[in-house]
């Protein structure tokens, strides 16, 4: 009796297997969409999890076998999976057509407190929250704040020299933590002796970390986001404890000392004092509590300190294996140095076009992630191929093989900064998202990356070796970030700094 059972639970499984799979094919056609016929049931998220592959090489595979297509159709357990690669496409995805594609394509559980961001919001929820926290991130927020910034910095190339040993090997981790000190103190005023060795960077390090339980709450949160919820499953619910308590503290300290510091403090001090937060379009109402406060701090630390340090390994990598282009940032060090006396400034910083040049060109050749996910929230038709996307079907867009493909980017795998001598970014551009739902701190992240690379530039050099013929990649669910690379810092190389 026993073997008939397992025997039948074996022909039901397989048996759904082919006719789930048997439906996708037949889905798409009807859509007159390619189909990836190496999808399993599960889509590429089964591939994600046995694999030893991070997410956006799986979906590269799709981009490069299909490059004639506009889009091309993957398997699903539930919703319709699909994979946007015509640039014109994408734009409408997520730009021209944004009531159609404004879900982030994540699910998140009610009861996940630190989920509750700009990051997973959607919907009404998504915009009132998103207008209330981007008086955080003005140029005149930026520059009131930049002294913080730039004294994190200056704190930072005086760890190094009192820690030798971070200027060898696991660069990546030394500056996650220059950019938790800058995010803690700029964004939550948060300052104190031993910010390079706080609380606060444990957390930002585990809270992206691979483990294959987080691979697999990513994985089942795109195959089948409903049974995601059903399990309440929390993506950050280890750190609620601490996180949540430490933003309370900070609120209530600001709200005694009933001072200004143009930080994130002072707007959680500002919405609460209004009591309800609403917005006159869509008459939605928010309360912003103390865990609501907490959501936004938690996205802020995360989203700040991993995309950003991404951004300057990236930088740092290149600049470590061509010495002609790091001479030409030092030179460009040395004279803004030489023109403010010794003292870095915003507008110091702003102006130093060259710097802003690497950054974008690492950032275009290891953009922070990968590719990037939208729901479709309403029936529409992407406009080449005229294909029709339904309400509920989970969109993927490439961001790492658009900004590898030759037709945009010449010889893509050569690092030339002057591909940006237009001060205006190109569309094929998405360092940091792109459209409605940009990266709120872009600007806060940008300064931040070039804020850290000067003064480390300063005193130090790169030197970069790479341990192989190419460059792996580590496995993560988003992120771009290869893992088989040594960056080296060497003190004293840039003689003119002294």
């Amino acid at each position: 009796m026993l073997l008939f059972l397992v025997l039948l639970t074996a022909v039901v499984i397989l048996t759904y297997i082919y006719v789930n799979r048997k439906y996708n094919e037949r889905y798409w056609k009807r859509r007159g969409v390619k189909y990836f016929a190496e999808s399993k049931t599960f889509g590429i998220f089964w591939d994600y999890i046995v694999k030893n592959r991070p997410m956006f090489e799986l979906f590269s595979d799709i981009y490069k076998k299909y490059a004639d297509e506009p889009a091309v159709g993957m398997a699903s357990f539930s919703a319709p999976n699909l994979f946007v690669r015509d640039l014109t496409n994408v734009q409408h995805v997520l730009h021209l057509d944004f009531k159609s594609f404004s879900h982030r394509g994540i699910d998140v559980a009610e009861e996940d407190k630190l989920a509750d961001s700009i990051l997973f919001m959607n919907g009404k929820r998504w915009k009132l929250m998103r207008q209330s926290m981007t008086p955080l991130f003005t140029a005149a927020k930026l520059k009131n704040m930049y002294y913080i910034m730039d004294r994190s910095g200056l704190d930072f190339v005086d760890y190094l020299n009192k820690h030798p040993e971070k200027l060898n090997g696991n660069i990546f981790d030394t500056l996650t933590t220059f950019c938790c000190a800058a995010i803690v103190a700029s964004i939550f005023g948060i300052g104190t002796e031993s910010i390079f060795d706080s609380p606060f960077l444990t957390t930002a390090r585990t809270a992206l970390a691979p483990t294959f339980w987080s691979n697999f709450k990513f994985s089942l949160s795109s195959i089948s986001p409903t049974l995601f919820k059903a399990l309440k499953l929390k993506l950050f619910g280890e750190h609620e404890d601490f996180f949540i308590s430490v933003i309370k503290q900070v609120i209530r300290q600001r709200e005694k000392e009933n001072v200004k510091k143009h930080d994130f403090a002072d707007i959680c001090v500002s919405l609460q004092k209004q009591g309800i937060l609403y917005d006159l379009e869509t008459e939605y109402e928010l309360k912003p509590t103390d865990e609501l406060m907490a959501a936004q701090a938690f996205f802020f630390l995360v989203a700040g300190v991993d995309p950003s340090a991404s951004a300057m390994f990236a930088s740092l990598l290149e600049l470590g294996r061509n010495p002609e282009i790091m001479k030409r940032v030092h030179d460009e060090i040395d004279h803004v140095f030489e023109k403010t006396n010794g003292k870095l400034t915003y507008d110091a910083v702003n102006e130093m076009e060259y710097l802003e040049k690497v950054v974008n060109e690492g950032m275009r050749k290891y953009p922070p992630v990968g590719f990037l996910s939208r729901r479709c929230v309403e029936d529409t038709v992407l406009p080449v191929g005229n294909i029709k996307v339904d309400k509920g079907t989970n969109v993927y867009t490439p961001v790492y093989d658009i900004h590898r493909d030759p037709t945009y980017y010449p010889e893509p795998d050569v690092f030339d900064p002057e591909r940006f001598n237009n001060k205006t970014l190109p569309i094929t551009y998405m360092a940091f998202g792109k459209g409605n739902r940009l990266c709120i701190g872009s600007r806060f992240s940008r300064l931040q990356i070039k804020t850290g690379l000067v003064h480390m530039l300063r005193y130090f050099t790169p030197r970069t070796k790479i341990n192989g013929k190419e460059i792996i990649y580590k496995k993560l669910s988003f992120q771009v970030r290869p893992d088989n690379v040594d960056v080296k810092l060497l003190p004293g190389i840039n003689k003119n700094s002294s």
